[in-house]
């Protein structure tokens, strides 16, 4: 083989190898989960640019419109370009190596880079051999093949290895398992619900921490895998109460957490219309959730948020149970209730009332009615375990915003922005920008793409947001194309004025626009942030 051609299956398998990458990292944003890898692959990817280039090279190479050598030079060119497009590209979640990464990249490389290598010393021994096409063309026919399928390579590498996936996440299991069968005295709260559940996991531990050493799952390790790795990897001797967010994109997934932790305490923050494409139904959602709920043990406590119907309407019989509610009109079906709220330049000042007569007055640095709720559920877990008024004041107060959910900061220019870009969904939007409509001086400007997993409703969803959006914006910026055509139609049917809506393809044209229309004293809502997989 000569350096001509040995320059250009080098290129070319660097090319698949990135390719490759690039695939593994999608299949990560989807949780491994290949029917939702697949729904993604449907939704754009099989029929993008991207593979369409590889497939044009691949008739280039297989025919004989142009001398082989120049049609190798041509793919090879495009491959270069692809390979410095893919080095560019910044993505809104980086690539995790992680050991399950490593293990699907290992079998996948290894078919896919022995197999370009296989067929390319036999065609370099059989060079002509196969009439009109050269080895070297076929060679690099089979390795556009490659790349063309290579998510095909990624599913069936994860498919080879489900049994070792199984035998490892047993083996941590087990190992979790043993850890907290070691702490008799180590009680278990967990925390669930449609949204809301990370906000009150933070808030919980940081009041608990007053009088307890607390650990909780760190960010959004929600999944059994991540409850397993905070178990083995973070948690000490010395801890009394775990704080175990659990998430779920499907029924039994809870469920299959509280069997590893067995939680004493179960907080549910909402049951709404997330995560509809996999669930399909609300019952399903509401069934899904309460799996928490009915995990409990007889001598358990269930605090339960009444400010949504498929909380308020679920009965809970097996517990003792504490139904919550800002005020509204669940109040009176309430055991809690947060009353007396009033947002200030500080923050919010509110009332926690209870049974008995039962007052609290709080202060917190939060803003909006999710985050009170969010905080209520937090305090009555605390009352729970026997913590005064003043522990719980000092632990509200010190609460700092959870980055992207609803925290706001002011930028040297002048301008409040308003960070909400983290998993928005219906209430929670709602809510933002209610708050932003709460600021009367300056333009009230909110960037968003809209909101994701919403299964049937999601046109209809995104619709209302678009006429919130039109009651409580005063410049809208619409972002990519996913819920483009519902978000607009929203926001023309609230009698937004047209001259205030920009529609642009992607978060840094938004910054543009920004840059061009900000002044000091204006707003800037950050609804959402869509996942590298959604366009």
């Amino acid at each position: 083989m000569n350096a001509y051609l040995t320059v250009i299956y080098v290129v070319c398998g660097i090319y698949m190898a990135l390719n490759l990458k690039h695939d593994i990292h999608m299949l990560q944003q989807n949780s491994y989960r290949l029917p939702r890898y697949w729904k993604y692959l449907k939704g754009g990817d099989l029929g993008s640019a991207w593979r369409l280039v590889d497939v044009a090279m691949l008739f280039l190479v297989s025919s004989t419109l142009l001398d082989v050598r120049l049609s190798l030079l041509i793919v090879a060119i495009v491959c270069v370009a692809k390979v410095w497009m893919i080095a560019r590209k910044k993505f809104k979640k980086p690539l995790v190596f992680t050991k399950r990464v490593w293990r699907i990249y290992s079998v996948a490389a290894v078919f896919s880079i022995g197999s370009y290598l296989a067929v390319a010393v036999s065609n370099g021994i059989r060079d002509g051999i196969w009439g009109m096409y050269s080895g070297p063309g076929l060679t690099i026919a089979f390795l556009l093949l490659l790349c063309i399928f290579s998510w095909a390579v990624v599913m069936l590498s994860v498919v080879i290895l489900i049994p070792v996936e199984r035998m490892i996440n047993r083996k941590y299991w087990n190992e979790a398992a043993a850890i907290l069968k070691s702490m008799p005295d180590l009680t278990v709260v967990g925390v669930t619900g449609s949204y809301g559940k990370t906000s009150t996991k933070h808030y919980l531990e940081r009041i608990l921490s007053e009088r307890f050493d607390v650990i909780m799952t760190p960010g959004s390790y929600n999944t059994p895998m991540g409850v397993i790795r905070t178990v083995r990897e973070m948690m000490k001797p010395y801890n009394t109460i775990f704080i175990c967010e659990m998430g779920a994109k499907q029924k039994g997934d809870i469920k299959e957490i509280c069997d590893l932790v067995n939680p004493k305490i179960g907080i549910v923050t909402a049951v709404g219309p997330m995560h509809l494409e996999s669930f399909k139904t609300m019952e399903n959602v509401q069934s899904t959730k309460f799996e928490l709920v009915d995990a409990l043990p007889s001598d358990g406590y269930a605090v339960v948020n009444n400010d949504f119907e498929y909380c308020a309407n679920r009965s809970v019989d097996n517990v003792e149970c504490a139904r919550y509610c800002v005020g509204s009109k669940e109040a009176e079906e309430s055991s809690y209730v947060a009353d007396d709220v009033n947002y200030t330049p500080q923050g919010t000042t509110f009332k926690v009332k209870g049974p008995d007569g039962f007052s609290l007055s709080l202060s917190t640095k939060l803003v909006g009615a999710c985050n009170i709720s969010n905080l209520l559920a937090a305090v009555i877990v605390a009352l729970r375990f026997g913590m005064n008024g003043d522990e719980i004041k000092r632990g509200v107060a010190g609460i700092e915003q959870v980055e992207h959910r609803l925290s706001i900061k002011q930028t040297p220019g002048g301008v409040t922005i308003i960070d909400d870009a983290f998993n928005s969904n219906p209430s929670g939007s709602k809510m933002a920008l209610e708050v932003l409509s709460g600021f009367k001086d300056g333009k009230r400007i909110i960037v968003t793409p809209g909101m994701i997993e919403l299964g049937e409703k999601q046109a209809e969803l995104n619709e209302a947001l678009g006429e919130e959006i039109a009651r409580n914006a005063d410049v809208a910026i619409v972002v990519g194309q996913y819920n483009h055509d519902a978000i607009v139609a929203g926001i023309k049917k609230g009698g937004f004025k047209e001259d205030d809506l920009y529609e642009v393809g992607s978060f840094a044209e938004a910054q543009q626009v920004l840059s061009g229309i900000l002044k000091a004293g204006d707003i800037v809502l950050y609804e959402n942030d869509l996942p590298d997989t959604f366009k």
